[in-house]
């Protein structure tokens, strides 16, 4: 079975038998995780609410919908699973269903911002440079890429990079920023996606500090073994975010 093969075999039900998605569009658990999003994502939004923005790989919707509700309006939606792309619809008209490297393909000089959340591991290889490339030359000049990926520095990282049958490949922070930089990104910076410290709940506050507690001593575990904290990003998954040189 070729790579096509065993993609449109899981994709043709991926929202249902990989996500467990609903056949409506549930707007307050979409809600309840953009509440953790504001902060994931806070500074890397644009100023101009009237900003192009594609979210590839959109899912069943829940990152436009986060938008949409903070006032953007130029919002574009891409997925390859037709039942994603029925979901996704409910949020905004503009849900295109396509393969992704075919859809960057045909964009030049076009968004402000590229969303692509959970989706570069999903590639082989030679399809992350596609992808990367084929981002930076749909972003205008300055547009920036955001990206959400399972982290192999995390000692959970494997159960993320596994829980999926469709993930290729697995990144580090080091990695992704590197590859970027590679691909004609500059200005890169990487996050943690892990407890939020102030405003969501005070389970997270609480959590937060105890995270806290534990990065340290991941941090002496790096100094003891190699001599080298490193980054200090330990989440299961992180985010990273580079402008188009």
């Amino acid at each position: 079975m070729s790579g096509s093969e065993y993609r449109n075999r899981v994709y043709t039900e991926y929202a249902t038998r990989f996500q467990d998605a609903k056949d409506v569009f549930d707007q307050a658990g979409s809600r309840r995780w953009g509440k953790a999003y504001e902060y994931y994502l806070r500074n890397w939004l644009p100023e101009d609410k009237g900003a192009a923005i594609v979210d590839l790989a959109c899912g069943g919707g829940k990152l436009l919908h986060f938008l949409k509700d903070r006032g953007y309006h130029r919002l574009q939606g891409v997925d390859i699973s037709q039942e994603q792309v029925r979901l996704a619809r409910q949020v905004i008209p503009e849900v295109k269903e396509s393969d992704i490297l075919d859809f960057l393909g045909e964009q030049k000089d076009r968004f402000d911002v590229i969303f692509g959340l959970d989706i570069i591991e999903h590639f082989r290889k030679d399809e992350v440079l596609r992808f990367l490339d084929g981002c930076c030359s749909a972003l205008k000049p300055n547009g920036s890429l955001i990206l959400q990926t399972p982290n192999g520095c995390s000692p959970w990282g494997g159960a993320i990079r596994y829980g999926d049958f469709t993930h290729e490949v697995c990144f580090t922070p080091d990695s992704i920023s590197r590859l970027m930089q590679l691909c004609g990104f500059r200005n890169i910076e990487v996050r943690e996606q892990g407890p939020i410290p102030w405003g969501y709940s005070a389970m997270s506050t609480a959590r937060f500090a105890v995270w806290q507690v534990v990065r340290l001593g991941l941090k002496f575990w790096n100094i003891a073994e190699t001599g080298n904290p490193g980054r200090g990003i330990f989440s299961r998954v992180f985010l990273a975010s580079g402008c188009r040189k």
